[in-house]
């Protein structure tokens, strides 16, 4: 497939925390020469304002009236994207586990949703964005051409997690991670608003069993067939 000449569409990418959204996401739209959006970083970008700015995660209403302080960008660089946040490099900061304790419940406040939804729509506005989260088939972007539901059971998902942390000042034990991870899908699945679901038409891809280039392999191959013409179902 000629990326240079391929029709534009909006792929939405949801799923449990852990599945390697992000990772892949990434990689697809470099693929296809779209644009990525990283929502999930724009929740922590939004967890760790609070929690830098001597809020508690439970104080609600004055979260929400410190929103508008809150600007969020992306920069791509050859090596990753970056996270700014009011013009600071926040991409590592983010990924702290208290950032990772927090974001769940930042997530399930309406207004931190709506505020961020809202950005989210109008950078998938001219399409050709390879966005995902938790949210972005079933209310983000509920007429995107192709979305697909990734997971993989809870102890993959830690396995990876505690790979990826290992050796690093953020290393979390193995099992505390299956418990942190268990809490946080019931905490985005049983929220009142927006809560984790498989969207009406996604499909689900469980990548328990497979590597990352499987999965990307895999996502390609679908986008190529719903932008040459076929139905994302």
């Amino acid at each position: 497939m000629n990326i240079n000449n391929i029709k534009k569409i909006n792929i939405a990418i949801d799923g449990p925390a852990g599945a390697g959204k992000s990772s892949v996401a990434r990689r697809l739209a470099e693929r296809l020469g779209y644009i990525y959006i990283d929502t999930g970083a724009m929740y922590r970008a939004v967890t760790y304002y609070v929690l830098q700015g001597g809020l508690a995660v439970d104080q609600h209403e004055q979260i929400a009236e410190c929103l508008n302080k809150v600007d969020i960008t992306f920069k791509v660089t050859p090596e990753k994207q970056l996270v700014f946040l009011n013009g600071q490099d926040i991409t590592e900061p983010i990924r702290t586990p208290e950032v990772s304790r927090n974001v769940s419940q930042i997530a399930s406040y309406e207004e931190v949703r709506s505020f961020l939804v809202r950005q989210q729509q109008l950078m998938a506005e001219n399409l050709g964005v390879v966005m995902d989260g938790r949210d972005i088939g079933s209310a983000v972007l509920p007429d995107a051409a192709l979305k697909i539901y990734l997971t993989a059971s809870v102890e993959e998902r830690a396995r990876r997690r505690f790979e990826e942390t290992k050796g690093t000042a953020n290393e979390i034990p193995f099992e505390q991670l299956i418990k942190e991870i268990a809490a946080r899908d019931y905490a985005d699945m049983n929220r009142a608003f927006s809560p984790l679901v498989i969207a009406n038409g996604a499909i689900e891809v469980d990548s328990t069993s497979m590597n990352m280039q499987q999965v990307i392999d895999h996502l390609f191959n679908l986008s190529s067939y719903v932008i040459n013409g076929g139905e994302g179902r």
